[in-house]
């Protein structure tokens, strides 16, 4: 076997079509063209097809398979790569032969060691830093080679992140460091390649240099045109100082190679810098034993510059640009507070968009569409275009393309049953989480959990008849006495979820309070009083983007509960009186009193949503984006106004009462976190409640800094007492957070998913610092 550059790009060519076909839910054609070739190319796309499956779906069988599929893709490229090191041939002076199946095999690398954290265990997390341990070497060796200046030097700024510049030069065995410029116009990315009217992003000229990208085609003629790289792709000077052309054999293919290289070496190194910020602290401490280090800023940027090559259908700038929509989704989900959410939304919308246009069918685009309509509070636009997603991928699976992507469409049940949740639509979340257990192989006691949780909703609904109330229990109790079966039967890796892991503690406790109140055991079900969705509807941060008027559903029907909660807002309902109290421990006072101040501080903050009379505008939002702006101001002050469910009228009625829901979710969380020492169960109420009250400190002070310019405020301060009321505020909520981490040591539940919102938390801290010019 030798190696040739025309081979290797007539291999990739036909791998990127089944790519295209995997993108666009077409998973039987895929598999027909990766299955076609056994080269390097089309094993990484076989082994990427059947990860996705796995990881989407989180089946067991599926990540055998795909782990299978991945080393013998990561054989062949290793083995390739060897080959062409030994070769003189090369498709130009622009990069070493061979060095596209270097990247095709810390893609192989990166995606096995992948798949040993889906179980939200600190023992996958500690076995995926072990396999992707010898990818470390890989991807600091690419990026050293590809970008031996940094980033900055060679990338459009409006899809840089951040302004940043490398402050040393990357070396093997560190991530570049970067040094971020103090002004806060900088922080800013603006996907303008996928924004722009043009197929194909365009890039300044590079500065005359001896780097990568000066003798790249695509870089030192400033077009992405692959006819012009063969005439405008020069090499470095040679001794006598003339220029000689260097590029062979088809341009297009050249092209082809050269976007590869950049995009896959910008994918996987963001992607790798990626993944371990966002290990919990105490993984990402072992990872420093590797001598691992890394920066989340980088890792945005670099995935940033691979996304551009995505409207191109470069598969690694596809995978960047899901990355990207995956992370700006969690942050928007779970972060709590968002330094600059109107930037992440235009971010996310950016990069959804340009994909999305590509292959409009995608499942996974669909997804993250519907993802953006209900961080900006219109969920019924998420829901109408979930429900047509799913109508789509179903008229094509009975069509040519008879395997749909099953696992995408999953996503899109699940997604569609957290909104319906949300939204108190409990009939239909319950039938979508069931649906889920017919779709994927993941926890089925989990779905059946929270399907039974809404129909104790339902039994406990306003207006229920006495027949109807029983017939909903009836459902519940059912659902609840198959879920231990069901968690017999699942686990990951031979160990427990720690969602299941809660639910059995849950089942427990329960059965021990019908028991303790005389009634009947087997009816368990009837002295659930908080429903079971609404309590892992926490861990999902399911409560914080709801609408005012489902926000005050909430309460009264919490608060409506005996005892009284003793906390007093214009919300509350009064409970009667009963010598048998609904709640009569303190972990079911505690969780009751942290949902209370979730939903009083989603009240609280209808503010921050509220432009003044004047310029507000309550015409519905357009479908390609929520954020409205109707009088050309400043983008912070975009107007958020979305169709029927969020509109301004709807909000206008609650803004009298925002200081006194702030105050009382200030109370409410306090409250919950008072009662840990006396919490039996939900050990994990003390460090979440504590959390939740650094989002709060947070909040409040930008519904302040919101009522100040709208001229709202009853005392106004200076700009400068602003600045001192965020440093105030930026300081109490790590101190804070350092709290809650205190009270989630690995034994209490979740405390993996408390530990990565902490750190997604103080990120936006550390962000919102820097835009102030501060430091807390």
């Amino acid at each position: 076997m030798s190696y040739s550059p025309h081979a290797a790009a007539t291999q990739l060519a036909s791998a990127l079509r089944g790519f295209d076909h995997l993108f666009a839910n077409e998973i039987s054609s895929a598999k027909k063209v990766f299955a076609s070739e056994t080269d390097p190319f089309h094993l990484v796309g076989a082994g990427c097809l059947c990860f996705l499956e796995a990881s989407l779906g989180l089946e067991t069988s599926k990540m055998s398979e795909a782990t299978r599929l991945l080393s013998l893709a990561e054989a062949g490229s290793r083995t390739a790569l060897k080959t062409a090191a030994k070769s003189k041939s090369r498709a130009s002076a622009a990069f070493p032969p061979g060095l596209e199946y270097e990247i095709a095999n810390a893609d192989t690398v990166v995606l096995l060691g992948i798949t040993h954290a889906l179980s939200e265990s600190y023992m996958g997390y500690l076995q995926c830093i072990y396999a992707m341990n010898s990818a470390h070497g890989k991807f600091s060796k690419l990026y050293k080679t590809v970008f031996p200046n940094g980033l900055d030097s060679h990338t459009t700024p409006s899809i840089t992140p951040f302004s940043w510049t490398p402050s040393v030069t990357p070396s093997p065995a560190v991530s570049p460091a970067i040094t971020p410029k103090t002004s806060s116009s900088n922080l800013s990315l603006e996907t303008s390649a996928f924004t722009s009217n043009s197929n194909k992003p365009a890039h300044p000229a590079a500065k005359p240099s001896l780097s990568f990208f000066s003798i790249a085609g695509r870089w030192g003629s400033g077009s992405s045109s692959p006819a012009s790289s063969s005439t405008s792709s020069l090499s470095p000077p040679t001794p006598n100082g003339t220029l000689s052309v260097v590029e062979a054999g088809n341009p297009e293919e050249i092209q082809n190679l050269k976007n590869l290289i950049i995009a896959g070496t910008a994918f996987g190194f963001g992607l790798f810098n990626l993944v371990f910020s966002l290990l919990p602290k105490k993984a990402q401490s072992v990872a420093g034993l590797f001598g691992f280090a890394h920066s989340r800023r980088l890792a945005l940027q670099a995935l940033a510059v691979s996304a551009e090559y995505a409207t191109e259908g470069e598969v690694h700038g596809v995978f960047a640009g899901l990355v990207l929509m995956t992370y700006h989704g969690v942050v928007l989900l779970l972060s709590g507070y968002q330094a600059d959410e109107a930037r992440i939304i235009r971010e996310y919308e950016g990069v959804v968009r340009g994909i999305e246009a590509r292959y409009p069918k995608g499942a996974l685009w669909i997804l993250n569409r519907a993802k953006i309509l209900r961080m900006t509070y219109d969920s019924e636009s998420a829901i109408r275009v979930l429900k047509g997603g799913l109508e789509e991928t179903r008229k094509d699976a009975e069509g040519e393309h008879s395997e749909g992507f099953k696992q995408a469409d999953t996503l899109l049940v699940f997604e569609l049953a957290w909104i319906y949740l949300s939204q108190r639509q409990y009939i239909e979340s319950a039938e979508a989480f069931i649906k889920l257990t017919e779709l994927n192989s993941w926890s089925h006691g989990t779905y059946y959990f929270i399907a039974a949780g809404c129909h104790i909703s339902l039994a406990h609904s306003d207006g229920v008849s006495p027949d109807e109330k029983e017939k909903y229990l009836n459902q519940a109790q059912r659902l609840l006495d198959a879920i231990p079966n069901l968690l017999d039967k699942r686990k990951m890796g031979g160990k427990e979820l720690p969602t299941e892991v809660l639910i059995k503690k849950r089942l427990a406790f329960y059965k021990e309070k019908q028991k303790r109140r005389g009634g009947d055991e087997a009816k368990f079900a009837e002295c659930i009083r908080i429903s079971p969705a609404d309590e892992l509807g926490i861990f999902w941060n399911t409560h914080n983007r709801i609408s005012p008027s489902i926000a005050e559903a909430h309460i009264k029907d919490w608060s409506a509960l005996s005892p009284p909660v003793g906390i007093d807002s214009p919300y509350m309902a009064r409970p009667p009186s009963t010598t048998t109290p609904d709640l009569d421990t303190p972990d079911e006072l505690a969780l009751r009193l942290l949902l209370l101040g979730i939903a009083h501080r989603s009240i609280g903050c209808v503010g921050i949503r509220i432009k003044n009379n004047s310029s507000a505008s309550t015409e519905p939002a357009s479908s390609s984006s929520s954020y409205i702006d109707t009088s050309g101001a400043a983008p912070e002050s975009i107007v958020e106004s979305t169709s029927s469910s969020f509109l301004f009228e709807e909000l206008t009625p609650y803004a009298d009462n925002t200081s006194a829901c702030l105050r009382a979710s200030r109370q409410l969380l306090s409250a919950a976190h008072a009662l840990q020492s006396s919490i039996k169960v939900s050990t994990w109420i003390g460090g979440l409640a504590m959390f939740e009250l650094a989002v709060l400190d947070l909040k409040e002070v930008e519904v302040e800094e919101n009522n100040e310019k709208n001229g709202n405020s009853i005392n106004p301060g200076s700009s400068a007492d602003l600045k001192n009321r965020w440093k105030k505020a930026l300081e109490s909520a790590r101190i804070k957070l350092d709290v809650a981490m205190a009270l989630a040591p690995n034994s209490v539940d979740l405390s993996s998913r408390l530990d990565s919102r902490v750190v997604m938390l103080r990120d936006e801290i550390g962000m919102k610092a820097e835009m102030l010019g501060v430091t807390a």
